[in-house]
């Protein structure tokens, strides 16, 4: 029995092998591997594909968020608002920076910062870091109409959702990336639109933001040895440039399979146990990096899983504000309940375009048998 991975970066690779190959070529040919034209166009592509009037190539998702929050002067005695459900890279630059994470509960439903837990925790914060998580974007209408209140901005973590769009209420489609002052991407290996290694973009529609940002990720020069501030090594590859213009082609056709995909698990695992499926939200198009169930039983079916030769995954096992490298911050267990809830049941069934219905209903038949087993 073969095995079905949680993410197959080969059979990526092997549907666009000739291309990518020679968009690598191209770079070791004419080396220039810093700041080469590839860069320039995948920010005019990835602009464009998001609909902002700015993208800025830098070199992780985290440096997105580290740049993002540098270039708004957050600082010591700042506060922001991050939600407990999210990978620790979303809370991680806020503390470099010498600011202060303030951690929010999450919709019981959809995984995402709740707005009403977060309106109750404004005070202070400086600035709103919501996480559009598993590819499902926020409730940004809500998040924005309360940083409005409380005049902060709002810098969107989107490393998951290169393509998701939120319907305001007025029917304007924005794509996530374009509703805060600055939207962060993460192009790591297993995202719907991967490097191969460390990537990253900001997004934004402001000019003078862009302009700092652009500025602080390459050392803060504005000329080759002129430099007006301390700025930081964030600067994108232009070999990674090179193999995210070629695969940014086919992101698109890719974010639909994965739709259609995550409509055909549903279909076939609806009723299955106590299994909680991803809901189906108005107004919000998610790109469903990955497809998240909730069970009581989840240890035990991602055994069962494995045994089956089937890889799953849980993201993330642990809340932030239990995570012992915010130990200090003196959360306990209990602070957070909706958080921790979802950190124990989640579980993410394999998810990725090259998947084929074959495996699908092979994953599906297992998740079926286990609970037939119960």
């Amino acid at each position: 029995m073969s095995k079905i991975p949680l993410v197959d970066l080969k059979a990526s690779y092997a549907k666009q092998k000739e291309a990518i190959d020679a968009a690598m070529q191209e770079v070791i040919s004419n080396t220039r591997f810093i700041n080469g034209q590839e860069i320039k166009d995948f920010d005019a592509a990835f602009a464009q594909f998001c609909r902002t009037k700015h993208s800025i190539g830098v070199g992780s998702g985290t440096a997105a968020l580290h740049l993002s929050l540098a270039a708004l002067g957050i600082g010591p005695g700042d506060e922001v608002a991050v939600p407990v459900h999210t990978f620790i890279a979303t809370a991680e630059p806020v503390s470099w920076l010498g600011a202060r994470p303030r951690f929010v509960d999450i919709d019981p439903e959809t995984g995402n910062m709740d707005p009403a837990e977060l309106k109750g925790l404004m005070e202070g914060v400086s600035a709103i870091l919501p996480v559009h998580i598993h590819g499902r974007p926020v409730d940004m209408e809500a998040i924005a109409a309360i940083a409005a209140d409380a005049g902060v901005p709002v810098i969107e973590d989107a490393a998951q959702a290169q393509g998701a769009e939120i319907v305001k209420t007025d029917g304007t489609v924005v794509r996530a990336g374009g509703y805060g002052i600055a939207g962060c991407f993460s192009f790591f290996p297993g995202k719907n639109l991967g490097a191969f290694g460390d990537a990253g973009g900001i997004t934004t529609n402001d000019d003078e933001f862009a302009a700092k940002v652009k500025m602080l990720r390459d050392h803060g020069r504005t000329t080759k040895y002129e430099h007006t501030e301390i700025g930081y090594a964030h600067r994108l590859d232009t070999l990674q440039a090179a193999v995210l213009n070629v695969k940014l082609t086919v992101l698109e056709e890719g974010n639909l399979r994965r739709r259609e995909l995550a409509a055909d698990y549903s279909e076939k695992l609806r009723g299955v146990g106590d299994l909680r499926l991803p809901p189906a939200t108005p107004g919000q198009v998610s790109v469903m990096h990955h497809y998240v169930v909730r069970t009581h039983h989840r240890d035990a079916l991602l055994a069962f899983l494995k045994e089956q030769q089937i890889e799953a995954g849980i993201h993330y096992p642990i809340p932030l504000h239990l995570q012992p490298a915010y130990a200090f911050m003196g959360h306990k267990e209990g602070d957070f309940p909706v958080g921790e809830a979802y950190a124990r049941e989640c579980l993410s069934l394999p998810i990725y375009p090259e998947l084929t219905d074959e495996q699908l209903e092979r994953v599906a038949a297992a998740v079926r048998d286990f609970f037939e087993k119960q």
